[in-house]
């Protein structure tokens, strides 16, 4: 009997042992399975690098070798000149094609050892400009264009589980570019996961600002803010989906449009997750001017491209539209600062003098839209999607503040939602995003307006606040929610003054994201301020004629 209990009792011995050792060795596979991630992570990140370095050094190889057996090249003379004015050059003959491309070329690179905006050179594009001659009639002949890094090629929306894996054909907009006779030549830098509308990811680094190297450049399309903003690129395509075309145009001083979702084709572009229908994405050119905008609107808006997507309703640019203009000087979310408050009201100001009537506009339920339907909207799936992603590696700094929360576990979230909901003023209860734009466009309808100029985010923020400060992108996200297109037209700059005026900012709630915004815009005396443009869904053309009368009447102020 003894004997027995002693067996048993061994046997349970055994059994613990036997637990222990496998928790033990389970444990032990966890920790070498999570080395052997990092050690891979950083593999891919040095990978990854070593192909954008190689990929500049031979840019800048073929570039040296162009200059020297072209001695007579007046880069300078090319640089200064407008989208219009150069594509008419090339049309006549007047400009070589090679002279251009090389020129930006140069520029490019040396605009990207500054601000850090670029992820590649397109070694097809050296292939591309030998054969240019043949796509002469095309809207965009010889024109040297940037392309935002998600929108084609091996795209990795700035998370290292999406490194090398190269596209298998270029995106529609891409083979529409070249149909028409463009150079795409260099890809641009974004923020981990896109969503960010700051610049800086794990494996190509921060973005900063052509006008102030301590200011990010914004985002998510920075990198094509960044290198336009410096002179490196004349036109660039990125991508919006809660003000990434807008916000880096408005900090780095140039002009971006988010046209209606669907009016430009999306086959080929790789968001960081998939199914989010919402809030909308929408692809978009950014350029100097707002004539540059609209020649790449029709360009893109063309046969070739309604022929590769038939889901894109075969509607070409229009360039005929009338004009009546609403206002809206504050959505009642996020206080506009200083800076961007007076540029709205100086050209208020030029549009009335100009003859036009303004109407004051007031959004319904503006303070409902942010955390309701935006955020919910956005990460509906409680950031499921987006952590997958961003497996396998470390977290930028510009990210980590934001996405702390997506990491808690629910119990937890709904705990602190709980708690905490009596203390932050901005959340409201839910409301339909159907019954939200109907009653935006009734107001609309009932203001009699065609077009609204409205206030955007900046001037640029200082590093690391951008994801701190979502609250921020009520500005601009709205219109991906409504669907309706927006540009932004850079019109002053931050004077001494403004700042002056920022150290009485309090915001419409005086809480922390309110001081965190004072803060985020602080010191950016000279950067650009700009006023954003909205029109209703599918008044694309409209949008972009009211950009350009912004932009005529404040330059005419100016002289």
């Amino acid at each position: 009997m003894k004997l027995f209990v002693l067996d048993v009792e061994l046997d349970k011995r055994a059994a613990w042992l036997l637990t222990g050792g496998a928790c033990a060795a389970w444990a032990l596979v966890g920790v070498l399975r999570n080395v052997y991630n990092r050690w891979e992570a950083n593999a891919k990140i040095r990978r990854a690098r070593a192909r954008r370095d190689e990929s500049l050094h031979r840019a800048e190889e073929a570039v040296l070798q162009y200059k020297e057996s072209n001695s007579a090249l007046d880069s300078d003379q090319i640089l200064k000149l407008s989208l219009s004015e150069l594509s008419a050059q090339l049309k006549e003959g007047l400009l070589n094609p090679e002279d251009v491309f090389y020129s930006y070329m140069d520029k490019a690179l040396d605009v990207h050892k500054k601000l850090n905006c670029c992820t590649a050179v397109l070694s097809e594009s050296f292939d591309q400009i030998k054969t240019i001659a043949s796509k002469k009639e095309g809207l965009l002949y010889g024109v040297p264009v940037s392309i935002k890094e998600n929108i084609n090629y091996d795209t990795s929306c700035g998370v290292i589980s999406n490194l090398e894996q190269p596209a298998q054909e270029d995106s529609v907009l891409v083979k529409v570019l070249k149909e028409q006779g463009a150079i795409p030549f260099v890809r641009t830098n974004l923020p981990q996961a896109l969503l960010n509308y700051d610049c800086s990811n794990p494996i190509y680094g921060q973005t900063v600002n052509p006008h102030n190297l301590q200011k990010t450049s914004g985002g998510s399309s920075g990198g094509e803010g960044a290198l336009i903003g410096g002179g490196g690129s004349l036109l660039g395509i990125g991508t919006d989906i809660g003000g990434s075309i807008r916000i880096p145009a408005a900090f780095c001083g140039i002009c971006g449009f988010k046209p209606t979702t669907g009016r430009l084709s999306s086959r080929g572009l790789i968001p960081i997750v998939r199914g989010q229908k919402t809030v909308l994405s929408s692809s978009g050119p950014m350029a100097r001017d707002v004539d540059s905008l609209v020649l790449c609107m029709k360009a893109l808006l063309c046969g070739h491209m309604f022929s590769l997507d038939p889901t894109i309703p075969p509607i070409p640019f229009n360039t005929q539209v009338p004009l009546r203009i609403g206002y809206l000087e504050n959505d009642g979310y996020t206080q506009p600062s200083p800076s961007f408050v007076r540029g709205l009201r100086e050209v208020k100001a030029v549009l009335e003098q100009a003859g036009h009537t303004l109407v004051p506009y007031t959004p319904p339920k503006a303070a409902d839209i942010m955390t309701e339907l935006l955020v919910k909207g956005v990460l509906a799936d409680g950031a499921t999607s987006l952590l997958q992603k961003l497996e396998g590696g470390p977290l930028d700094p510009c990210l980590s503040f934001q996405a702390f929360p997506y990491y808690l576990p629910n119990w937890l979230k709904k705990t602190l939602s709980f708690l905490l909901k009596p203390l932050v003023s901005c959340t409201l209860q839910l409301v339909f995003n159907e019954v939200l734009i109907y009653e935006i466009i009734a107001e609309w309808r009932r203001c009699n307006i065609d077009v609204l100029l409205c206030p955007c985010i900046g001037p640029a923020f200082n590093f690391l606040y951008c994801g701190r400060l979502t609250v921020a992108a009520s500005m601009t996200m709205i219109y991906n929610l409504l669907n309706f297109p927006a540009g932004v037209v850079p019109v002053s700059t931050v004077t001494a003054e403004d700042e002056e005026q920022l150290e009485q900012y309090k915001g419409n709630y005086q809480d922390c994201f309110d001081r965190l915004f004072k803060k985020a815009v602080s010191g950016g005396q000279g950067l650009p301020v700009a006023v954003q443009c909205v029109a209703l869904p599918w008044q694309d053309e409209l949008c972009l004629r009211f950009m350009k009368e912004v932009e005529t009447l404040v330059k005419q102020k100016k002289k």
